[in-house]
Order: structure tokens, then C-alpha cells, then sequence
């Protein structure tokens, strides 16, 4: 197998909003990242990659672009950007940007021109439809609910937006729309980020007739209804060709609606496209059928499906991508493990079990505090579009009532994510001096990194040791994967092979004590890292809750 430095790295995404705040704004800023890279430094990681800090209306927290060459003021300055790249790189750490070219803000100068005229020069540089039978062109849902169709009334058509309705989507089939965004891209290369995570970037090519999808719970089709059309490899390609190329660079494409056989086109080793994708279907493991808006848990024999399928399917193809959580998910520890009596545990059985197999690990800030989902109580707390359109369509609609809409809000909403990152027992968490802008979970004075650093069993201290295995131990990055026991309800075990080592990884997924029997040949091997201090290998052991053990051999 092909080595690379990005398969050898470990990711943090740092969520700027809500990571540190260095002016008392409520609000996280660079100049707040900068402060905090020792910490980053300290933990081990490798890489940042950085949500959007464009200019940007903040309809989708950033995710809603202005001007892609321009830092958001409350985020602070261009100066600032480059002082923080200059300390990332200083301290052997590389930057990835957030890259949203599916879509614009409605505020960017090339929407505010195309919905001027139909003959505007960059009218073409959107998607836009007449009415079809006096509605709609077709059947298409937002992501943030309700349809992907905007009416104009400025020249009676309809504009496309997959996401939020300040959020149109780009006509990538128009060349000039692309010469636009490597431009773009290039002009970031030059200043030295080290590479891009790609937003949506599965659905940037679109059927050319739009036609209508299977419509879901809300009448609509999913705004996944494009997900992989005609033109997407051929687009990365050039993409390749026109910008990536050009540098060492680290890319990951978020793909949802993503299968096993697309992910081999866009993260093949050939090197024609991505490095490798963010596959979702682990994360829809919990989900209610097609509703994703539930408190079900999941059965662990279908989180091992997934995992393997795309842990064998992509052996010696592509690379994977290895996450519990990001902006978008609820924190991993409320959602997988247990955020009560064993959070600690949980959180490192979790971490253990993931950042083991075969693919780069993606770290979402706070996760290596075991930091947990919210106790939100109204709708008035959320800040997420998402959440708060879904509140209000569901509960109209009466698919919902009010109080298990918010039930799954505070299971499964990206909010979850986003409130301030706890360092220390401080007002506020040490986030801010001033009034945060979403509120801080109230476990801030028990789950903080300050109390973390300072104990040596913490889960910080056991993601840092995680990490620095990984660095020595080759096996973890390149061996291969196989599953064991497929059909236990509560472990999830399975080795690593490279050359004549193997690694054995034991996780029980319950809050029970359950019965193991280790393989003979691993009777001998060494503890390479567990979640309890006493842990001890028999031939038939008996696992405590949460456990975690690794064996090599």
C-alpha cells in the first residue's frame, strides 16, 4: 500500500463560532484559535480543518458564502488569518479549508447580478427554472425543510437551493463557474492552506431535466435527490488537473448519498480526485427509516455492517474517512455510549474502537473531553436552521407534538455541536467574557479541558495516547481489517494485520458485563492500550462496561 502523510495524520475540526473567543463578543475568532494551537499541539494532532471563516450573512452559520476572499468580521481579519496559518505552521501543524462551491450566499455579488435579468451575464451561474403547472419545476426538498425552489418575482422564475433559501445553488455545468471557483481555490494554495474539505460536493452536478424524486415524510424528495449526477467525477477531475495538483494537498469530499461503488471514483489511490469522502450511512445507524428525527438507539450489529462494508470495500481502492462526530452530528458519547455513569468510558471505548481501523481520524473539538449532547429546553435555545425549520414543520404538520420534537432535538440536533467548547470551570466555560452566543452545556464545571490536562486517566490524555500510537505503530495506520463475532449484540471486536503483527481491539458497546473469549493466539499479547487501569487477559474474561482493550501480537 501506497504511504502518504495525510493517511498517517490525524484531523481536528475546529467549529470557529464556538472554539474560543479572544474580544469578548460571545463569539470564537481566529485570534482565539491562535491561542489555543499549544493545546492542539499538546493533544498530537496533525491537522486542522477549519469550517468556514468567509465573509458570510450567517443564515447557515458561514456555510452561507459572501465573498470566498474575505474573512468574516466577527471572526476578525485577513491579518489574522495569516498570523494563525503562520503559528499552525510553525508548530508542525497543516490547515484545511472548508470549500462550499455547491452553493453561495444570496448576498455574494454573482447571485445579486443573476437575478437581476435573464439576460445578465451571470444569470447562467445559478440554476434557474420556470414554473411547472403553475408551481414548483419539480418535487425536490430542502435540507432545512420545505421545497428547493425559490420563486423570484423579479423575473417569475424559480431558483434552485438545496439548502436554505439564502443559499442558491451553483450551475456548475457553465464553465465559468468553475474557472471562478479553482481561481478561487488557487488563490487559498497560494497563501499556503495545505488543503480542502469539500461541503456537499457530491451534489454538484445535476441531471440535466431535474426530475422528480421519491417524496419522504414531508411530501418532498431529498435534497440527496442529486447526490452523484452525470458530471461530478469529471468536474473533480479537473479540478484536480486545475488546482490540487499543484500542491501537496490534503482533501476529503463530504458526500451524502454516497455509496461503497461512487466512493471508489471519487477516492480512488489513483489520485484522480479526492484523497477519500465522508460516507454518512454509520450515522444513519439510529435513524427511524427515512426519519432521522428520533430518539431510537441503534443495534450495534448494524453499526458493524456499515463499518465493515467500508472498511473491506475500500481496502486497497480508496482510503476512509474515520469520524463519531462533526457540526452536523450530536456529540458521540450521548449518542453511542452513555453520558452519565460511564461517559469517561464510553467516550474512550468509542475513540478506541473507530480511530483503530483502516482511515484518517477526524477529532470534532470537545469530543476529546467526552463533551456531551444539551440540555436545551425550548426551541427559543436552538440557533440550527435545521433544527428549528424541522421544529416547526413537523409539529405543524402533526407529526410530531411540541414535547417529542424537542425530545429529538436534544438527541439528534447540531446544536449539539456547536455550543462553546468547555475550558475550564470558569463563567462560561473559559469561552468568552462576555455573553456566548448559543448557551453553554451546564456540565462545564465538571467537563472542561483545564480539570482534564491536569488528571492523568482523562479522556484527553487517553485521545493523546491514541494518537501517539498511532504514529508508532504502522499496523494502525496500513494493516488490514477483519470483523469477528458479526452477529454480538454487545462487542464489537476485530484485528489488524500487517506482515506478522496483529492487533486485536475488544469494545463492549453496553452498560453490562459480558462474557469474551479470547482467541488463544492473543492469550500472550501485549496490552497496547485499555480503558481500565487493572485490565487483565484470560482466555475466558469477563468485560466491564464500556471496556476497551487492545491486544498486539
Amino acid at each position: 500500500m501506497e504511504k502518504k502523510w495525510w493517511k498517517e495524520s490525524v484531523v481536528y475540526q475546529i467549529y470557529p463560532r464556538s472554539f474560543c473567543d479572544s474580544n469578548g463578543d460571545g463569539i470564537g475568532d481566529i485570534k482565539g484559535i491562535t491561542s489555543k494551537l499549544d493545546y492542539l499541539k499538546e493533544l498530537g494532532i496533525d491537522v486542522i480543518w477549519l469550517s468556514p471563516v468567509y465573509q458570510s450573512p450567517n443564515d447557515d452559520n458561514g456555510y452561507d458564502i459572501s465573498d470566498y476572499q474575505a474573512i468574516m468580521k466577527e471572526f476578525g481579519t485577513m491579518e489574522d488569518f495569516d498570523e494563525m496559518l503562520a503559528a499552525a505552521h510553525d508548530r508542525g501543524i497543516k490547515l484545511v479549508m472548508d470549500l462550499v462551491v455547491n452553493h453561495t450566499s444570496d448576498e455574494h455579488r454573482w447571485f445579486i447580478e443573476s437575478r437581476k435579468s435573464v439576460e445578465n451575464p451571470y444569470r447562467d451561474y445559478y440554476i434557474w427554472r420556470p414554473a411547472k403547472d403553475g408551481k414548483e419545476p419539480n418535487n425536490w426538498g430542502s435540507c432545512f425543510s420545505g421545497s428547493a425552489w425559490e420563486y423570484d418575482p423579479e423575473t417569475e422564475m424559480y431558483y434552485l437551493h438545496l439548502f436554505s433559501k439564502k443559499q442558491p445553488d451553483l450551475n456548475w455545468d457553465n464553465p465559468k463557474v468553475r474557472e471562478e471557483v479553482y481561481e478561487m481555490m488557487n488563490w487559498w494554495l497560494d497563501k499556503g492552506v495545505d488543503g480542502f474539505r469539500m461541503d456537499v460536493i457530491s451534489l454538484i452536478s445535476k441531471k440535466p431535466d431535474l426530475p422528480d424524486g421519491v417524496p419522504g415524510i414531508n411530501g418532498y424528495a431529498s435534497f440527496n435527490e442529486p447526490a452523484n449526477g452525470p458530471h461530478v467525477h469529471e468536474y473533480l477531475r479537473e479540478m484536480r488537473e486545475k488546482v490540487l495538483n499543484r500542491a501537496d494537498t490534503i482533501t476529503v469530499g463530504e458526500c451524502s448519498g454516497v455509496t461503497l461503488e461512487e466512493a471508489k471514483k471519487y477516492a480512488d489511490s489513483d489520485g484522480s480526485e479526492l484523497n477519500m469522502v465522508f460516507q454518512f450511512e454509520h450515522m444513519d445507524v439510529d435513524a427511524d427509516g427515512t426519519n432521522k428525527w428520533s430518539d431510537k438507539k441503534m443495534d450495534l450489529r448494524d453499526l458493524k455492517e456499515v463499518l465493515t462494508r467500508w472498511q473491506k470495500g475500500l481496502e486497497n481502492i480508496a482510503w476512509n474517512s474515520l469520524f463519531w462526530e462533526n457540526h452536523d452530528q450530536p456529540r458521540s458519547v450521548s449518542r453511542f455510549g452513555n453520558d452519565g455513569k460511564y461517559r469517561e468510558t464510553s467516550a474512550k471505548m468509542l475513540a478506541t474502537c473507530l480511530y483503530l481501523m483502516q482511515g484518517t481520524p477526524y477529532i470534532y473539538q470537545g469530543q476529546e473531553l467526552g463533551m456531551t449532547n444539551v440540555p436545551f429546553e425550548r426551541i427559543e435555545d436552538f440557533r440550527d436552521l435545521d433544527s428549528i425549520n424541522a421544529y416547526h414543520e413537523l409539529t405543524g404538520q402533526g407529526v410530531f407534538s411540541k414535547e417529542e420534537m424537542l425530545r429529538y432535538l436534544r438527541y439528534k440536533s447540531r446544536d449539539n455541536a456547536r455550543t462553546p467548547f468547555q475550558w475550564s470551570d470558569e463563567e462560561h466555560a473559559g469561552f468568552t467574557t462576555g455573553t456566548p452566543w448559543i448557551m453553554v452545556n451546564p456540565n462545564y464545571k465538571e467537563i472542561n479541558a483545564r480539570e482534564q490536562m491536569s488528571r492523568e486517566d482523562s479522556v484527553f490524555h487517553y485521545f493523546q495516547k491514541l494518537i501517539r500510537l498511532r504514529k508508532e505503530q504502522e499496523i494502525i495506520v496500513y494493516g488490514t481489517y477483519e470483523l469477528l463475532w458479526p452477529e454480538s449484540r454487545e462487542i464489537y471486536a476485530y484485528t489488524r494485520t500487517l506482515g506478522e503483527k496483529q492487533l486485536l481491539v475488544i469494545c463492549n458497546f453496553t452498560a453490562d458485563q459480558v462474557p469474551f473469549k479470547v482467541p488463544e493466539e492473543f492469550l500472550q499479547g501485549e496490552i497496547l492500550i485499555q480503558n481500565f487501569r487493572d485490565a487483565a487477559v484470560n482466555e475466558n474474561m469477563t468485560l466491564r462496561p464500556y471496556e476497551a482493550i487492545v491486544l498486539m501480537r
